[in-house]
């Protein structure tokens, strides 16, 4: 098996250049942006209900093992931890931005 150098020459694929030199307008940022935030709050809410559904299936005695259990727990606490400080960051740059004299 060849391994090939890295090189910082790369050419891009022509898919990608036509998306960086595309102009977006305001609404379509702002449309981008919400559906992105969608997506991550409904992974984030998954990934707890996921971690309900199996609290509740060891509970009731059913066919699930305790580290899968642990497993979907510890899932659904980095997720929403990364959610808050991913939420935190942005009212902190939010705050400084209005901090700021034009």
């Amino acid at each position: 098996m060849a391994i090939n150098a890295v090189s910082m020459t790369t050419p891009v694929n022509s898919t990608e250049s036509t998306k960086l030199t595309t102009p977006m307008t305001s609404a379509d940022a702002q449309q981008s942006f919400a559906a992105t935030l969608k997506d991550a709050i409904t992974s984030v809410n998954e990934a707890q209900v996921q971690s309900d559904i199996a609290t509740q299936k060891l509970i009731n005695g059913g066919d699930i093992e305790l580290h899968d259990v642990m497993i979907a727990s510890q899932k659904a606490s980095i997720t929403l931890s990364a959610t808050m400080e991913v939420r935190n960051k942005a009212v902190e740059a939010y705050q400084e931005i209005m901090r700021m004299s034009v």
